[in-house]
């Protein structure tokens, strides 16, 4: 990743950050986490301003069907 040169180290650094974190392979934003039941729960990937937690999206029995229905999610909100 080419970073200008003319930024001072503190400035690249950060730059170089803000970069890497909308790269589409970064793991952090991940909405499917496994339960303890073996089931996969989607949330939604911004926190609900008044609680501060992800808004449940659904359970769902295996990660193939979860992440359809996040597909989904995605398709109907942008489309619509």
């Amino acid at each position: 990743m080419k970073v200008p040169a003319g930024l001072n180290p503190v400035a690249r650094a950060t730059r170089l950050v803000r970069f890497e974190s909308i790269l589409p392979d970064e793991q952090e934003d991940t909405v499917i986490r496994k339960l303890k039941t073996g089931e996969y729960r989607l949330y939604s990937r911004k926190k609900d301003a008044k609680t501060g937690k992800r808004k449940n999206l659904g359970t769902f029995s295996t990660m193939e069907k979860a992440k359809q229905h996040e597909k989904a999610v995605q398709y109907f909100k942008r489309a619509g």
